[in-house]
């Protein structure tokens, strides 16, 4: 993606809390004709001796997953909490209106995940991130159940090869960072968490 300098993090951590925070990603991948194929998928973020790994599963009649298999590279995106940026918050007048927002991407190796054992504890991770009281009621519903959805689905791991962090909170302009700051504490639920983000940042403080 497009990153300039003044919006560019190195810090994985700080990444790593978007992701988990926004876990709904795009998984884009080149299908058969050579056109982007993306589906949008809840994914878990893991670290294993220093690498970042995000786990998932598409449905077995998704073709993503034939095309990870084929051609194992992609891209992944997360997007964050995003927002207008009104050129009131500058002093003065010969401004233009923008957007802020927060992104990730990462590009990724993909490992398919088919054997069932391993599919339930991918599974199990997801039901942790998102709802771990469900996973008795997972474990109640038999045998036979599980083993047909999980008949239904292709697990997959991704290894992240490469990682881009862009935080674009209007670094660059100081002069708007009170006025901004202001102005989402106000806001909707998305400027609010913008808000807490430049407050991460030590803007507008």
């Amino acid at each position: 993606m497009y990153l300039p300098p003044q919006f560019q993090s190195a810090d994985r951590q700080l990444a790593a809390e978007l992701m988990r925070g926004h876990p709904l990603a795009s998984l884009i991948s080149t299908d058969s004709d050579g056109l982007p194929f993306v589906s949008h998928l809840p994914l878990h973020l893991e670290e294993r001796a220093g690498t970042f790994w995000l786990l998932g599963h598409c449905a077995r009649a998704n073709p993503h997953w034939r095309y990870l298999q084929e051609r194992p590279q992609a891209l992944v995106t997360f997007l964050g909490p995003h927002a207008y940026l009104s050129p009131a918050v500058y002093p003065d007048r010969p401004r233009v209106p923008s957007w802020n927002y927060l992104a990730v991407h990462c590009t990724v190796r993909a490992t398919l995940v088919e054997e069932q054992g391993a599919k339930d504890a991918l599974l199990k991770k997801l039901i942790g991130d998102h709802e771990p009281a469900y996973a008795a009621q997972w474990r109640s519903l038999g045998e036979a159940f599980a083993q047909k959805m999980l008949a239904g689905i292709v697990g997959f791991e991704l290894e992240v090869l490469k990682l881009e962090c862009k935080l674009k909170v209007n670094q660059h302009r100081p002069e708007s960072h009170a006025a901004l700051r202001a102005a989402y504490a106000a806001g909707n639920e998305r400027e609010r968490d913008l808000g807490r983000w430049m407050e991460k940042l030590g803007l507008g403080g």
